[in-house]
């Protein structure tokens, strides 16, 4: 891929494990709102979409503005508490910007959300953009974050690759018309993701720089 200066990086299954802090954020305002909790592969299956829609299929359409503002509330610090990077992300990332490549984050978290993560993990001086869905009409699986990126640096889809690890990041990078690299560290199975036929499926994000040399 020596075409590729542009890659664009989903955030929550891709470069940081969130799901303790999202499972931990959801029961709580399931409880404060006297709803059942849910196991953490259910919640884990739901994540994707953004907070508002994670929560929305498990309460009354009444509750659900109380049910984001617990959830919201809670998980500002939960994410510093329970949040990891998925091994080697710094040093891909250090790879990546001695290569020159243009880095970029494209993910449905809520953009406040997403800068406690980018900078309690220590990862912003990596990153020339940071855009999330919340900016936009449309989230993934809409490629229009995608072409917002692109547009920013002025960039084409055969210069652009986007890693993501979720079906919807495979449907968004084949909308776009980028080659999409999805490692299975998230939300989808290996089977739902193989359905959409990306350009590459990987087991772990360390494993990036072998599909760029």
């Amino acid at each position: 891929m020596k075409d590729t200066l542009l890659i664009i990086f989903d955030l929550d299954g891709t470069l940081v494990d969130a799901y303790p802090a999202i499972i931990k954020s959801f029961n709580y305002a399931m409880r404060k709102m006297g709803y059942p909790k849910q196991d953490a592969l259910t919640i884990r299956r739901a994540v994707g979409w953004g907070d508002a829609n994670l929560l929305r299929p498990f309460i009354e359409s009444k509750d659900s503005k109380r049910a984001v503002s617990l959830y919201r509330n809670h998980h500002r610090a939960a994410l510093v508490k329970y949040s990891r990077l998925f091994p080697g992300v710094n040093m891909l990332f250090s790879r990546l910007k001695k290569k020159g490549y243009k880095i970029a984050v494209a993910s449905n978290r809520p953009t406040r959300f997403s800068w406690i993560l980018i900078r309690h993990l220590k990862i912003k001086k990596y990153f020339n953009y940071v855009l999330c869905a919340d900016k936009l009409k449309h989230i993934k699986p809409h490629p229009q974050i995608l072409s917002r990126i692109m547009d920013k640096f002025s960039m084409k889809p055969g210069e652009t690759l986007f890693v993501g690890d979720m079906v919807i990041d495979a449907q968004a990078g084949r909308r776009a018309g980028v080659r999409t690299v999805i490692v299975t560290t998230g939300s989808s199975s290996r089977a739902e993701i193989k359905k959409e036929k990306p350009y590459r499926i990987i087991k772990e994000i360390r494993e990036l720089p072998k599909l760029l040399s």
